[in-house]
């Protein structure tokens, strides 16, 4: 009798296309989390605000750990980091809300310094100043709005700006996982 079974070696290269549900499932599973953020940006705001939290935490606990338990030339700063993370993110942990009012007071900064430098730097430009300059025009017309609407806005903006990542994650999923399917590399850039 003979043994007809094929037996695939592990380390040999994945057949076209191998993985594609999973790549398939995970842009699912993003876009409707993406949906959900939109549908209800202040639940979204206030689980980020506690993952965010809970990321602080553990970073404070793990730099004090290296402070504490190492010997090396840089004990002051990993205490000093991880207690300063750890205060942080016990405060949005207890105090999700105050967390997100700095996020939000942190992303309207940064719009408006991004705004100003889009604005110099398409000064400069030779082609495209328009373009550059719109944008930074946007960027800034954007913070104002994000720090006139402050706290208000705290309560919305990062589930909005959580559900933005999560749709546009989702769909480049969906259509990687179509395109795997089909035999292309997931994730590939085209060939030039």
């Amino acid at each position: 009798m003979t043994d007809t079974r094929t037996f695939t070696d592990p380390l040999a290269p994945a057949a076209a296309g191998a993985g594609w549900a999973w790549i398939l499932a995970y842009g699912v599973l993003s876009l409707a989390l993406g949906v959900l953020a939109f549908l209800n940006p202040f639940a979204a705001t206030y689980a980020a605000t506690l993952v965010i939290g809970a990321f602080f935490i553990a970073a404070g606990i793990v730099s004090l750990a290296a402070g504490v338990m190492g010997k090396h030339e840089g004990r002051g700063y990993a205490i000093g980091f991880g207690l300063l993370s750890l205060v942080i993110g016990v405060l949005m942990a207890f105090d999700p809300m105050s967390g997100a009012l700095s996020l939000t007071l942190l992303v309207g900064v940064w719009l408006g310094i991004r705004g100003a430098m889009e604005i110099g730097l398409g000064a400069r430009f030779k082609r495209g100043r328009g373009l550059m300059i719109a944008l930074g025009v946007v960027n800034i017309l954007l913070a104002i709005y994000v720090l006139a609407t402050l706290p208000w806005s705290a309560l919305t903006l990062p589930g909005f700006i959580l559900g933005i990542s999560f749709v546009f994650g989702g769909v480049t999923s969906i259509l990687s996982a179509l395109h795997h399917k089909k035999g292309a590399k997931p994730f590939a850039a085209p060939a030039l």
